[in-house]
């Protein structure tokens, strides 16, 4: 099986790392734009799934060039390294919030970031760190793709192979853990926020759906109309989008929502990764494909820069996490004035952008420097 990119993965990525940190900007008017203002899921089911889908591609080319063992060791010190850099990112995050915060009287930053256990007791803080347990707002994505890609090795072979069976032991698991209610201990909560034992199926679904879109299969060649899957996801990304603006006026909601319906759905756990998220997020992603098939539309300039950042995502989503307090931080100074809220907004993102342009010019110099240099041996 050959294993080939696919540029609305980084498009889409990169479109959700933008997200990610216009959501933890606190007032930011371009928050009222992203995903999670128009359906159940939001920015970080895109991360999740697209993160496991990007892995299986590339550890997939991995496991058939050079087998198992080097793409274990592969997959591990990209874990390593991830684990490393949630280490330094959150020493750095603590620094920006401690100075922000002493600059902002109209606002504690500490509190917003979660950091109140870091004064309480700094040193089983640092322990709590390095055990992945102290986990401030912010941060939670990178400690759950450090442990699910960690978990990798245990089910690639057999994920390429057999997706299916993979996807039907890790739905078995999921549901285990909404019923027993099965989660990794942290500080805050007393659990993790995503629980990875949860939001591992949204992993290994993306990663299955990696292998699917590799493999040749008949072109559906109805109309999307008449295609029954497509117009049943539709109608629920629909649904899902009307009931969530509505939940900004709660008389509407209530008077439009039957008791008995309103019990079924709610509450809708982010925590736990309710079943009408993921249900929420597969059919958004199901309609999102078929709507756009292919990658032409990804060449225009602005698409460019989405999956520039999509291709470097841990660099720009350790970028937003900084970048997000210091928005925070200069919006607070001017009373949160809506202009300058645009404006850090703006800004952070075009900051994100040209991280991601400086990280791929880099990349292809040093491809042309190796390429110079073998040529040069081989002369």
């Amino acid at each position: 099986m050959t294993f080939e990119r696919d540029h609305r993965i980084d498009f889409f990525r990169g479109l959700a790392l933008i997200f990610i940190f216009w959501d933890h900007v606190p007032h930011n008017p371009l928050g009222q734009i992203t995903l999670r203002n128009f359906g159940f899921s939001d920015a970080a089911e895109v991360f999740v799934f697209l993160a496991g889908y990007a892995a299986v591609l590339a550890y997939g080319k991995i496991l058939a060039r050079e087998g198992f063992l080097i793409t274990c060791v592969k997959i591990l010190r990209r874990a390593w390294v991830l684990y490393v850099v949630h280490i330094f990112l959150l020493a750095m995050l603590m620094g920006i919030v401690f100075f922000a915060n002493s600059h902002v009287e109209t606002r504690d930053l500490v509190e917003e970031m979660g950091m109140h256990h870091f004064i309480a007791s700094p040193q089983q803080a640092l322990i709590d760190e390095l055990l992945l347990r102290f986990k401030p707002n912010l941060m939670d994505p990178l400690p759950l793709y450090i442990v699910l890609l960690a978990g990798l090795p245990l089910v690639l072979p057999l994920l390429v192979r057999k997706p299916w069976a993979v996807v039907a032991v890790s739905l078995t698991v999921y549901l285990l853990a909404q019923w027993l209610g099965w989660n990794l201990a942290a500080i805050k909560d007393g659990v993790w926020y995503f629980n990875p034992v949860a939001w591992q199926l949204l992993f290994v679904l993306g990663g299955a759906a990696a292998i699917h879109s590799q493999r040749s299969r008949v072109p559906e060649t109805r109309p999307l109309i008449r295609q029954p899957l497509f117009l049943t996801a539709a109608v629920y990304v629909v649904v899902a989008g009307v009931l969530t603006v509505l939940w900004r006026w709660p008389q509407i909601h209530d008077a439009l929502m039957p008791a008995s319906l309103s019990n079924l759905l709610y509450p809708i756990s982010k925590t736990n990764l309710s079943p009408v998220r993921l249900l929420h997020f597969l059919a958004l992603a199901y309609v999102t494909a078929k709507l756009l098939p292919d990658t032409g539309w990804t060449k225009n300039w602005l698409a460019r820069q989405s999956c520039r950042m999509g291709r470097f995502s841990l660099e720009i989503f350790c970028l937003g996490v900084l970048l997000a307090p210091l928005a925070d931080m200069i919006n607070a100074m001017t009373d949160d004035a809506f202009a300058m809220q645009i404006f850090t907004a703006l800004v952070g993102a075009g900051l994100m952008a040209l991280l991601g342009a400086w990280l791929e010019f880099n990349k292809r110099l040093n491809q042309t420097l190796k390429r110079s240099q073998t040529a040069t041996a081989s002369a």
